[in-house]
């Protein structure tokens, strides 16, 4: 088994369990018998075996869709809760992809001024990225992600074998956080050098599934050491969001519809990729060589259209800005990244599908 920790100055703050068929014992990590299970319709038909596990009165199912990652689905749950008589020595137990792992997390967070949270990721996405590091929350019309706290989770129970039900193109897209951490290796200030963009440029979607342990632990041992010394996003954190300003404002604009996260992400990298390449950061081989590790595992297919004007906008609501300045993060060298808040208008406009 695979350990690994957010930690403090004083102690382990977050465990990261990972092992094959650790879905299977989860009853020796977690007192079930104290935990409300927050999940998915979808998730509920794949792992009855695991929903048996749990009193049924505390076991709480949403729609699944990130169209349902808003106030009206928390609100339900905080009232579900409630409605059970959650006390603050319960735990909530997310059981599912990036949608569940965030509002899931919000509500703990927040219900009784905070209650233990188990991350239980079914998705690669969810594996690889989001159950890790405690952020949580909803999506607004404003933009995704927009309300919502810093929370770590007491564990995060990771079970590759969830992935045998994961079809072709949920699994295509936890690649793209997967590609986007190849390309900020070096920005993680790991003490050890992964080489996922190795990994990822020798290998197809089909041969990727054998070696997913071994990436899924690169990722969360990546995401851990940053977390570990940039818990809230004040400096270093912010690395993890290559991508991601443009990503978010494809997603609201779509209105999480017609495209995934790991989609948006994917787009977002290669706008990233093209706005370094004009102002000179990179020359032509990386940009290149981004783009063929995203076109490879055919990420970026889509025909989208865009409002240019009404996509810079959204990005303006990003969480990121500061003094009215968006922030961007460009790569700079080969595995670097860096923040830049000085694009000039027309640029930003040009970088945009």
């Amino acid at each position: 088994m695979k350990k690994i920790y957010i930690k403090n100055s004083e102690k382990n703050e977050s465990e990261i369990l990972i092992e094959n068929e650790l879905s299977k014992k989860i009853q020796d990590f977690i007192d079930i018998k104290n935990c409300f299970l927050i999940t998915n319709t979808k998730i509920a038909k794949l792992y009855p075996e695991i929903l048996y596990k749990f009193n049924e009165r505390k076991i709480i199912i949403i729609k699944d869709g990130e169209k349902y990652k808003n106030f009206k689905t928390c609100n339900h749950i905080l009232n579900k809760l409630l409605e059970e008589k959650i006390e603050r020595k319960n735990c909530i137990v997310a059981l599912g992809g990036g949608v569940i792992g965030d509002m899931a997390g919000y509500c703990a967070s927040i219900i009784l001024r905070g209650v233990k949270l188990i991350q239980i990721p079914t998705t690669l996405l969810a594996m690889c990225d989001s159950s890790i590091g405690g952020k949580t929350g909803y999506n607004t019309s404003y933009g995704k992600n927009l309300i919502g706290t810093f929370y770590l989770a007491d564990k995060v129970l990771i079970d590759p074998m969830f992935l045998n039900t994961l079809d072709e193109f949920n699994y295509k897209c936890g690649l793209g956080e997967i590609i986007k951490y190849a390309l900020i290796e070096k920005s993680c200030k790991c003490e050890k050098f992964y080489n996922l963009e190795d990994i990822l440029t020798v290998n197809q979607t089909k041969d990727v599934r054998n070696e997913i342990t071994e990436i899924i632990n690169c990722c969360a041992s990546l995401k851990a050491n940053v977390v570990t010394m940039d818990k809230k996003e004040s400096n270093l954190r912010k690395i993890l969001n290559f991508g991601h300003t443009y990503a978010h404002a494809f997603e609201t604009y779509l209105k999480y519809k017609k495209i995934s996260h790991g989609e948006a992400v994917s787009y977002g990298i290669k706008c990233a990729n093209k706005l370094s390449y004009k102002l000179g950061k990179i020359d032509e081989t990386y940009y290149n060589k981004i783009n063929f590790l995203i076109d490879k595992f055919s990420l970026t297919n889509k025909k989208l259209k865009f409002k240019k004007e009404k996509i810079v906008e959204l990005m303006t609501h990003d969480k990121k800005v500061q003094n009215e300045k968006i922030n961007l993060l460009l790569p700079v060298a080969p595995l670097e990244v860096e923040l830049f808040d000085n694009i000039d208008l027309p640029l930003l406009e040009a970088s945009l599908p």
